[in-house]
């Protein structure tokens, strides 16, 4: 028996993935749930483990290349003495090949299936039209099915992930209702997707030739493909000046604790979102859906180019020091591409903070399937009239709120950015409770 890799789904956006490394190499013993390959997706590097027991045959998408995700990036060998067939077959030399297997299509799919394939030898029944690279597409319940309903698989077009025949497409054809669904026993683990053994640390990006073309990494193009897709929300923005002097204090004291601004920002946006949860809530399917927390997204510019929103989840339930060490974990994995595909699609307010270089404002794009997102900029010093009506300076912070205008209006945007701005200005202390 010879078994297919198939290129993994590691993300909802995700159409494709590049190949790190192989673990593997042709020839080599495989064990079941033992890691073969290494893929980056459009967010992260993952593990890719093998579903079956064998000995890897061979390797269609070589380390550096790129395949479309349900593609098949390899062959594994039952024994060795059908690791000749392997080969051959990767070659093309020999017949085409059926993959009873499944693959699981899901949203947050984050697996690869080895899915067994056999010869088709001359004059077999089981054929199918619907086919993919030369190989049939058919599930075996569906296969059973057409067995014991005599439906020739040859007439039916799969209406399954990447085309494959399923057991409905046969009741249809055999004009049976599809049975109810009845408790069965749950199937074998699809193989587990984990993240990769420490690496060591990301080389920083090669210097810039002039007149050079470089194709963009696998992250930067879905960076490419949300922003595009974003840019067909109506949004708008409102701005608003926060003194920031009594966060500034509570900062300089829990600092030494490893409390971080940017866990006291994303707590105090978390707070004030309980007050405001329309700006927490997004547009989806002609709906206004309210997500069950509040994970608040950071976005994160990668070492090697792109950028990556690792998500503290459910951030105003965290104490400000769990907060921290939560969110220094999560940016260490995210250079590292060691992210859980929850830990950076699960976000459902977005905070883009560039304040740390200086920048005073700016506006950010909204993320896809999120609400708002809000550019924090630097806090400055500033000369401000004080109310015993002298002057004064101040420390202040711009920030600006970009908001989808199909379900947030701009009174909620500024009812948003005022209770923000008390909470920050006078009751940061309660930031630590």
């Amino acid at each position: 028996m010879i078994y297919e890799v198939f290129m993994p789904a590691l993300s909802s956006t995700m159409t494709e993935g590049k190949i790190v490394s192989w673990v593997k190499a042709p020839g080599d013993k495989v064990e079941k749930g033992e890691t073969v390959v290494v893929v980056e997706s459009d967010k992260a590097d993952m593990d890719v483990e093998s579903f079956y027991e064998g000995y890897l045959g061979s390797i269609v998408v070589p380390a550096g290349e790129s395949a479309p995700v349900g593609a098949a990036i390899a062959l594994i060998a039952e024994t060795e003495a059908e690791l000749a067939t392997a080969q051959q077959q990767a070659a093309g030399q020999t017949a085409p090949v059926e993959t009873p297997g499944a693959i699981a299509d899901t949203k947050d799919a984050v697996a690869a299936v080895a899915a067994p394939v056999a010869s088709v030898q001359n004059g077999n029944a089981a054929g199918s039209a619907t086919t993919q690279n030369g190989r049939v597409v058919v599930s075996p319940r569906a296969r059973k099915l057409a067995k014991e309903l005599k439906v020739d698989l040859n007439t039916l077009s799969g209406s399954g992930p990447h085309g494959r025949i399923v057991a409905e497409d046969v009741e249809a054809a055999a004009g049976r209702q599809p049975a109810a669904k009845t408790p069965t026993a749950p199937p074998p683990p699809l193989p587990s997707v984990t993240p990769p053994a420490a690496k060591p640390a990301i080389a920083p990006p090669a210097p810039a030739v002039a007149g050079q073309q470089v194709p963009l990494t696998t992250l930067q193009n879905a960076v490419v493909r949300n922003m595009a897709a974003s840019l067909e929300v109506p949004t708008y923005h409102v701005g608003y000046t926060i003194t920031t002097d009594n966060l500034d204090k509570l900062y300089k004291q829990i600092k030494s604790k490893g409390v971080t601004m940017t866990a006291l920002l994303a707590k105090a946006v978390a707070v004030t979102l309980q007050k405001h949860p329309l700006l927490n809530a997004s547009y989806i399917n002609q709906s206004l859906s309210h997500p069950a927390s509040i994970n608040v997204a950071v976005a994160v510019a990668m070492d090697d180019g792109g950028l990556i929103t690792p998500v503290l989840q459910q951030a105003d339930q965290l104490d400000i020091y769990t907060l921290s060490r939560t969110w220094k974990s999560l940016v260490d994995r995210a250079r590292a591409k060691q992210l859980q595909p929850e830990e950076y699609s699960s976000g459902t307010f977005t905070i883009s903070n560039l304040g740390m270089f200086g920048v005073d404002r700016f506006d950010a794009i909204l993320p896809p399937n999120t609400g708002a997102i809000l550019a924090i900029g630097a806090s400055l010093p500033a000369v401000v009239a004080t109310d015993d009506g002298f002057f004064g300076v101040k420390r202040q912070m711009q920030v600006n709120l970009t908001a989808d205008h199909r379900i947030i209006y701009g009174a909620h945007a500024a009812a948003f950015l005022k209770d923000l701005a008390k909470l920050i200005e006078t009751n940061a202390q309660s930031l630590t409770l």
